[in-house]
């Protein structure tokens, strides 16, 4: 435990206060507290009123967000969310994934550095909230926070709105922390190395070998990109550095986007065409993998393993395969510790 201490050099009256720690909070995009109706609904109105991932004005986009989409889209990503739900624990598989991750991180960094680091995680959306936590690592003696969105490769909505959410709830403690924020980690080769060993692990474990490993990252429409998000070039580069890794030509790895949503012309090609179209070109056998998700969601288990998967069989293609997030493995868990230790230095050396 970390007990509080009299500030140095104050009266023998003053009370004990805990500090001298420093947090280290992990942020993912969110998760709905169950799949039924209202819950869903509160989520999704949380996430699609974030003026980061939908910018429309809000005199606009409101109307049709609460009196259409909201009356409708709970029921069927309710569905989807069921699908995959951890019955037995009651939660997304989101959530216990990342309590897995964050379970593991804390127990590498407490061996390196003790129990002057604390570490938890927090969800842009839903709970526990980004403001639950700072609280309660300042409460806890944290006068220095490191905070680490789990996005690989940065972008405004996912990376930058976690961050906000961060700043909002630093604007509430009277005596603020100092803070770091993390910064995209795309090129890291401890990330790279991580992700092509999941690869390798799955690619041997097959009779036969892939004609296309099919890199699906989260889509953006693509006016993000010409006002200057660099998320597409980053997605580019972790998709490089793989093969290079892997020691594979061009031909046998192709960048994709997934999870379009609205009337815009989103990042390309789609995914879900993209799969369709790889199967009428003869390409029968595939393996997807999704780099820009640090744990297995929504957008994976169900949009990859189901619906996209349909496209590619649909269009006559006839081995799919999966290949999972990188979750909790121990070389994703030691990528995430070396991306922290390099962000720590003059905190905790």
């Amino acid at each position: 435990m970390f007990d509080a201490t009299r500030p140095a050099h104050a009266p023998t009256d003053h009370p004990k206060v805990k500090m001298g720690r420093v947090g280290v909070l992990i942020a993912n995009l969110g998760t709905p507290d169950d799949y039924t109706y209202w819950p869903m609904r509160r989520y999704l109105n949380e996430f699609l009123s974030d003026k980061r991932v939908i910018d429309y004005p809000a005199w606009k986009w409101q109307p049709i967000l609460q009196a259409i989409i909201l009356t409708k889209r709970p029921f069927s990503s309710g569905a989807a969310y069921k699908s995959i739900w951890n019955h037995d624990k009651g939660e997304s598989p989101l959530m216990s994934i990342t309590k897995d991750q964050t379970a593991k991180l804390r127990a590498a960094l407490v061996e390196r550095y003790g129990d002057n680091v604390m570490v938890d995680f927090c969800m842009r959306y839903g709970n526990p909230s980004t403001r639950s936590k700072v609280r309660q690592m300042v409460a806890e003696g944290c006068d220095r926070i490191l905070f680490f969105p789990l996005y690989p490769q940065y972008a405004g909505a996912t990376t930058a709105t976690a961050n906000d959410q961060f700043f909002r709830a630093l604007m509430e403690e009277t005596w603020q922390p100092s803070a770091r924020t993390v910064p995209a980690y795309f090129d890291e080769p401890a990330y790279i190395d991580a992700l092509a060993q999941s690869v390798e692990r799955a690619y041997a474990a097959m009779d036969q070998q892939p004609d296309v490993l099919v890199c699906s990252y989260h889509g953006m429409p693509e006016r993000y990109l010409m006002q200057g998000d660099p998320y597409h070039c980053q997605c580019a580069k972790t998709t490089r550095l793989l093969r290079e890794r892997l020691g594979w030509d061009e031909s046998r790895i192709v960048s994709t986007f997934q999870s379009r949503f609205g009337p815009e012309e989103w990042l390309k090609p789609y995914t879900v065409e993209h799969v369709a179209e790889l199967a009428r070109q003869g390409k029968k056998n595939i393996a997807v993998i999704a780099p820009a998700f640090s744990a297995d969601c929504i957008e994976t288990l169900e949009e990859i393993n189901e619906e996209i998967r349909e496209s590619f069989e649909h269009a006559g293609g006839e081995t799919f395969t999966y290949i999972p997030c990188l979750n909790d493995e121990d070389a994703h868990i030691g990528a995430l510790a070396k991306v922290v230790e390099d962000n720590l230095r003059g905190w905790l050396d």
